[in-house]
C-alpha cells in the first residue's frame, strides 16, 4: 500500500488551533485508553521528530485524583485544572457509561473553560460532555456511531456529521479507537507542517493520515434502529452489490416492498433517496480504492459500477469537489 499525503485542514488566520502547545486531557472514569493514548502519543512523537518540546500535556480530573480507564489501568500523574494552568485546548476523554460521570462539577468546569475562550474537544464518548453542557449548540460535531442515533434525537440544535473527526471553529470532536491519532496528526500538520506530521505517522507505521473528509463506517442499523429490518436489508444488498448495482425495481422486489414505500423509508430515516444513498456508497468505495491501492482509474470505475468514465468523473467531482485523477495525485 502507498502512503497518502496528509490532507490539510485549513485553520482560519489567527486560529488558536494553529498554535496549540499545551494540551489538557480531562479524563473521566472508564475513559477509553486507546483513544487517549492515540492522542497523547502523537504529541510525544512530534517532540521527538521535531527535536524540540513543541508540545506538553496535562492529564486532568476534576478533583486531581486519577481516573481508572475502562481497561482497569490508571494514568498518573494527574492534576486539577487549577494546578495545571489553563491549557491551549481542553479535550474530554471518556468511554463507557459516560452519562454517569458528566455531573454538575464537570459541566461547570467545561462552561468555565469555554467562557475564557479556550477551545474544547472530545474524543470517543467525550463529546457527550460538551453536548450536555450546551457547548456544541450551533456546531458541527461527530460521535462514535453507536451513540449517533440517540444523541441526534436528544440534541436537535447540534449538526451531527459522519466524519472520523470534526473541527468547527474552536470545537474539536472525534470518534473512538485510533481516530484521535488522525485528529492530532492533522493538528500537528497545522502547527509544525505536514512533513513533520508525515514523519510522526511513519514512526507509528501508519500507512495513511486520514483527514476531515474521511467517514466512519456506520452500520445502517445504528442509524435507523433494529426495528427497520426492511431498510437494513436494502442497504446490505446495496453494500453487497457495488460492482453490478441493482436497480430500484430489483431492490424493491428482493425485499418485497413497492418502490414508493422504499422511497418513503429512505427519505424518512436517511433523508436521501435510495438512488442517492446507493451512489454515495459506490463513490466512497471508489475513494478508498483510489487512496489505498494502485488500481487504475479505469479499473476503479468498473469495480464501483460505473460504465462510463465521464459519468464516474462527474459524479465523483459532485461528491468530493474534485476529479478522481486529482484524488490519485493527492494520494501519490
Amino acid at each position: 500500500m502507498k502512503r497518502d499525503a496528509i490532507t490539510p485542514i485549513e485553520a482560519p488566520s489567527g486560529s488558536p488551533l494553529s498554535r496549540l502547545a499545551h494540551v489538557g486531557f480531562l479524563t473521566l472514569p472508564n475513559f477509553s485508553m486507546i483513544a487517549f493514548t492515540s492522542a497523547v502519543e502523537v504529541l510525544r512523537m512530534a517532540n521527538y521528530v521535531g527535536r524540540a518540546e513543541h508540545y506538553r500535556w496535562s492529564v486532568i480530573t476534576p478533583d486531581g485524583e486519577p481516573a481508572r480507564a475502562s481497561n482497569g489501568i490508571i494514568v498518573k500523574p494527574t492534576t486539577t485544572l487549577e494546578q495545571a494552568g489553563m491549557p491551549d485546548v481542553l479535550i474530554v476523554c471518556a468511554g463507557w457509561h459516560v452519562r454517569d460521570y458528566v455531573d454538575d462539577t464537570v459541566i461547570a468546569l467545561l462552561r468555565d473553560v469555554a467562557a475564557q475562550g479556550i477551545p474544547l474537544g472530545g474524543i470517543c464518548t467525550g463529546p457527550y460532555a460538551l453536548l450536555a453542557a450546551g457547548l456544541l449548540d450551533g456546531y458541527r460535531c461527530t460521535v462514535h456511531w453507536e451513540d449517533m442515533s440517540p444523541l441526534h434525537k436528544s440534541f436537535p440544535h447540534v449538526r451531527f456529521a459522519d466524519e472520523l473527526f470534526v473541527i468547527d471553529r474552536d470545537r474539536m470532536t472525534c470518534t473512538g479507537g485510533t481516530a484521535p491519532l488522525d485528529l492530532m496528526l492533522n493538528l500537528v500538520g497545522m502547527r509544525l507542517g505536514h512533513s513533520v506530521a508525515a514523519q510522526v505517522s511513519e514512526q507509528f507505521i501508519v500507512e495513511r493520515i486520514r483527514g476531515s473528509t474521511d467517514y466512519q463506517h456506520i452500520p445502517v442499523d445504528a442509524r435507523v434502529g433494529f426495528t427497520r429490518a426492511e431498510l437494513i436489508e436494502v442497504v446490505r444488498l446495496m453494500e453487497a452489490n457495488i460492482e453490478e448495482p441493482l436497480s430500484l425495481d430489483e431492490l424493491a422486489r428482493l425485499v418485497r416492498l413497492s418502490q414508493r414505500h422504499l422511497q418513503r423509508m429512505f427519505k424518512m430515516f436517511l433523508s436521501v433517496s435510495p438512488t442517492h444513498y446507493y451512489l454515495t456508497l459506490r463513490l466512497r468505495r471508489a475513494r478508498e480504492l483510489l487512496r489505498n491501492t494502485d488500481a487504475s482509474i479505469a479499473r476503479v470505475t468498473a469495480v464501483c459500477g460505473f460504465h462510463s468514465p465521464c459519468h464516474f468523473s462527474k459524479a465523483y467531482r459532485a461528491q468530493f469537489g474534485h476529479a478522481p485523477s486529482v484524488e490519485r495525485r493527492l494520494s501519490a
